[in-house]
């Protein structure tokens, strides 16, 4: 199986979104080729999500999984704390007062 590089999945990300008219941008560009993808949902009410994709261990499917939930600082303070164990690690900023972020689409999932 074929993967994609972190870049481009990014990329390919990112372009879904606009599609979709909801605002993302890269708060930290990790490795290019092999870099961990971390989804921080902010819906601009000082809440916010975190979201990093997994494997499952029952099934083996890779799955997006909820890192850390709650004040938008203490998600911050979560990210932070991942960065420092992988300094490779994007981070991606999705805004959306409805919480959309397009991770449960076919593609994303």
């Amino acid at each position: 199986m074929v993967r994609l590089t972190a870049e481009f999945w990014v990329q390919a990300y990112l372009a879904r979104l606009r599609l979709a008219d909801i605002p993302a941008f890269v708060v930290a560009r990790g490795d290019a080729t092999a870099g961990a993808v971390l989804i921080k949902c902010n819906t601009l009410d000082g809440q916010a999500v975190a979201m990093q994709r997994r494997s499952d261990l029952v099934t083996g499917a890779r799955v997006w999984m909820e890192l850390a939930a709650g004040p938008e600082a203490e998600v911050d303070a979560a990210i932070a704390r991942q960065r420092g164990f992988d300094p490779d690690l994007w981070v991606i900023e999705v805004e959306d007062r409805a919480g959309r972020h397009l991770l449960d689409e076919p593609g994303l999932a």
